[in-house]
């Protein structure tokens, strides 16, 4: 999700409301605003690189069981998250075969 410096909208109020019904939320920072109030002045993206690397950092330490994408900042980001989530539903099936 974005940064929302504000603190209105983004990582942060997605992080209060998943505390507020007693979950542990991760995040992955997909792009950082200068914001207040009353509007935005500015968004940067990280690199796609830096982005994989959160997402395969919390991958190996806490898999989720839920996910909530927020604003991603660039069309390279989106397909990266995307073929995050590809990869997530392959290790699923796989995982869920195996049991059967």
């Amino acid at each position: 999700a974005g940064s929302d410096s504000g603190g209105g909208a983004g990582i942060q109020a997605d992080l209060h409301a998943m505390r507020a019904m007693g979950c542990h939320g991760c995040s992955v920072i997909t792009c950082l605003t200068a914001q207040s109030s009353t509007g935005v002045t500015g968004v940067h993206s990280p690199p796609t690189e830096f982005l994989r690397l959160q997402l395969n950092t919390l991958l190996d330490d806490l898999p989720p069981r839920a996910i909530k994408i927020g604003m991603l900042g660039s069309k390279e980001l989106a397909l990266e998250v995307g073929s995050f989530l590809q990869s997530l539903t392959s290790k699923f099936n796989e995982k869920h075969n195996e049991e059967e």
